[in-house]
């Protein structure tokens, strides 16, 4: 289909033979164009064209990717429902549920409740993420929802002019993160290209701009090089046993948007690009591509790195073909080989299967089962749905051949979530193509990978950031959460116990005795609220049960509230000081624990091992947090010439610009040259950046960070 000429269709009547000319006008189809046409009256785009033009042109598109008549009539109907006053009911009445379901996972979302709104994010990205989610959703029961979705949003964005500056690049922004991604899982190729030139040219106006003009200065070179290359191609398959007709040759030169990308993965000028000329070898059959492949490769020199056969081991889009990049008179070319199949699978993705009757492989919908993660907020969900959606895909066998798709950079512990959470969570080591390996090991295509489970693995949350599937990060996160909700009870138990001077273990069970459920006493370290009226129910049912000098005693049981430095303690105790362990450290903002010991609050982070020991032990405990106006931390590591005062006038700097040190090390970075000396250090938010300078024109410094950063040394 030509898009810009669909572009251009400004009256319905065009529109009409042009939808007719691709499908039959079955009744079911008139009817539907009738209540659109009729329910549509008096609108007008914002281009001024009648309104009914854009569902006409979107029917256009579904049809052509051999949607069937539901698709093409919810293709007419998709805006009735939401922009005029026929109902879904009328819809499923006239229509069928079909029709009614698909329109109904079609309708726009033009409102966010309040209560969707509860989050840190920008309203901008929350509309966004809704649709998102809406649409998977919808699509996990209908997958043909998909496809007239963004073929809906195509026509918009062949529209797009029409809008002013800052609608076309939030629409355009959407268009690259959400719909573009999902044509790829469908294994649409035309329309994600199309989907992505169209948000880069109204996104990055410059440097689309500077790429276009770069491709029509070299137009000329370019057509006549693949050309050349084309004619070298054809002329080698006819001298070793082709028959013209038997075979096609396409060329290309890569799209502006695929340019792009890779100049930023590079971080290359577009001049550098090696695989900008492509050409595409298009045989009969599957042993044909093998043995046009053995002629490339026996005549000119390949460059195997960047050979890839996605025939024996396909994407998951359902994409088949074999790529080879090859040196040609000291040219890169890169040669895409494939079936006619696979060719229009390519092109047309999942809709080749219902408009050819493809032979070649279908995408897998599996993706729109996985979504573990639906019940988190709106934001997680967004980032790990957009995380799964669009990434370059890796394949790497179990023992048994089995084969699993992952992304570019996963680790051995996404291959274990893969195959299936329990897996994940039980595995204790992993080997890679019978080597032994971490399981933060990062894979590459065609590895062949064995986790070994064992119930007494440890939990792994701390490794979050270190693996690229939502299903691990998923899965981790829950451990964690589930970690820190045992330790926060326990910890709540003990704090209890400690207040009112009884032993924790015995304390929970009366604690069951009398009514309070101790599951939800995590709450206590999470409120201060919760933490006083917790120990108020406590009083008064042991006031009940005590005589009266028990009562005397329970009556002076009183929490202060102590501030220590950077923190604030509620406690009965004694608290002289605030300290820390050698063991966590906790960074400003963490989440932490306070054991007593010696008139001291020993403060860990939540998920310290060592506090996990304490915890278990039943060892004394306060509720601590930090003061909410504490001033950020610092850490920098400067390598000081290894001589006398060296490090005191170091440290002299920070006092005399006001810094307050609060951690200081040495001595484990000593060499023979220099003293790497590490100082942790608090400062206002204003004096950041003058510091920093004085630091950065003084001394040699190896690194200078924030210690707000989230936190990296959790147990694991």
């Amino acid at each position: 289909m030509d898009f810009g000429k669909l572009a251009k269709i400004k009256d319905p009547k065009d529109g009409i033979e042009k939808l007719f000319s691709i499908k039959s006008p079955t009744p079911k189809l008139q009817h539907a164009l009738e209540i659109a046409t009729k329910y549509h009256e008096g609108q007008y785009r914002k281009s001024g064209e009648p309104y009914i033009v854009h569902p006409i042109c979107v029917a256009c598109i579904v049809a052509n990717y051999g949607g069937d008549d539901s698709m093409v009539c919810a293709a007419l109907l998709h805006d009735v429902v939401e922009d005029t006053d026929y109902s879904i009911e009328s819809v499923e009445k006239n229509f069928g549920k079909d029709v009614a379901n698909l329109v109904d996972a079609l309708t726009k979302i033009s409102e966010v409740r309040k209560e969707e709104l509860q989050t840190k994010a920008s309203e901008k990205i929350i509309i966004t993420a809704l649709t998102f989610r809406k649409m998977l959703v919808a699509a996990v029961k209908d997958p043909r929802a998909l496809v007239v979705k963004i073929s809906d949003r195509l026509h918009n964005m062949l529209t797009l002019d029409a809008l002013p500056e800052a609608k076309q690049k939030s629409i355009s922004e959407e268009t690259l993160v959400v719909y573009a991604p999902i044509a790829h899982r469908l294994g649409i190729s035309s329309i994600k290209n199309e989907l992505e030139d169209r948000g880069f040219y109204y996104l990055f106006p410059q440097e689309y701009q500077k790429i276009k003009k770069f491709l029509e200065q070299n137009n000329q070179p370019f057509s006549l090089r693949l050309h050349q290359f084309t004619e070298k191609i054809q002329s080698l398959l006819l001298k070793n046993g082709f028959i013209e007709g038997d075979f096609k040759i396409e060329n290309r030169v890569k799209r502006p948007y695929s340019i792009y990308l890779k100049m930023q993965r590079k971080g290359v000028d577009i001049d550098e690009i090696l695989d900008l000329l492509a050409v595409r070898i298009i045989v009969s059959d599957v042993l044909q591509c093998y043995r046009v492949l053995g002629i490339i490769h026996s005549y000119f020199k390949p460059i195997m790195s960047r050979f890839k056969d996605y025939i024996a081991l396909p994407k998951e889009n359902g994409y088949q073909t074999i790529h080879t990049t090859i040196f040609n008179e000291s040219l890169v070319h890169e040669i895409q080989i494939r079936t006619f199949d696979m060719h229009i699978s390519a092109q047309f993705g999942v809709a080749a299967h219902w408009k050819y009757k493809s032979g070649a492989l279908p995408p897998n919908m599996d993706w729109l089962n996985n979504f573990e993660y639906q019940n988190n907020s709106i934001e997680e969900f967004y980032e790990l749905a957009k995380n799964d959606l669009y990434q370059e895909d890796i394949v790497v066998f179990s023992p048994a051949g089995d084969t699993y798709t992952l992304p570019v950079g996963a680790v051995a512990l996404d291959f274990a979530y893969a195959i299936h959470s329990q897996v994940g969570d039980a595995a204790f080591k992993a080997y890679v193509n019978n080597q032994k390996a971490s399981l933060l090991q990062v894979l590459k295509s065609g590895d062949i990978v064995r986790i070994i489970t064992s119930k007494t693995a440890l939990p792994k949350y701390a490794w979050i950031d270190e693996v690229k599937t939502s299903r691990a990060k998923s899965r981790l996160k829950t451990q964690r959460q589930n970690r820190i909700r045992d330790i926060e009870k326990k910890s709540a138990i003990n704090i209890l116990a400690g207040i009112f001077n009884k032993r924790p273990r015995t304390f929970e069970r009366f604690l069951s005795i009398k009514g309070i459920a101790t599951q939800g006493l995590w709450k206590v370290m999470r409120d201060k609220n919760f933490f006083y009226e917790t120990i108020f129910t406590i009083k008064q049912i042991l006031m009940k049960n005590s005589g009266f000098f028990a009562r005397l005693r329970l009556n002076i049981i009183k929490v202060k509230s102590l501030r220590l430095e950077r923190f604030i303690a509620y406690t009965t105790k004694n608290v002289q000081e605030a300290i820390y362990d050698c063991c966590c450290h906790p960074k400003y903002g963490d989440e932490i624990l306070g054991v007593y010991v010696n008139q001291s609050v020993v403060v860990h982070h939540r998920l310290c091992e060592k506090l996990y020991e304490e915890i278990t032990k039943e060892s004394p405990m306060v509720f601590v947090e930090w003061i909410q106006d504490a001033l950020p931390s610092f850490k920098v590591v400067a390598a000081l010439e290894d001589k006398k005062g060296s490090i005191v006038r170091f440290l002299h700097t920070f006092s005399e610009n006001h810094c307050n040190i609060i951690g200081l090390n040495y001595m484990a970075y000593k060499n023979q040259f220099s003293v790497n000396c590490e100082v942790i250090f608090e400062i206002d938010k204003k004096e950041v950046k003058n510091i920093k300078d004085i630091l950065l024109n003084q001394y040699k410094i190896v690194e200078f960070k924030s210690m707000q950063d989230a936190y990296k040394n959790e147990g694991a």
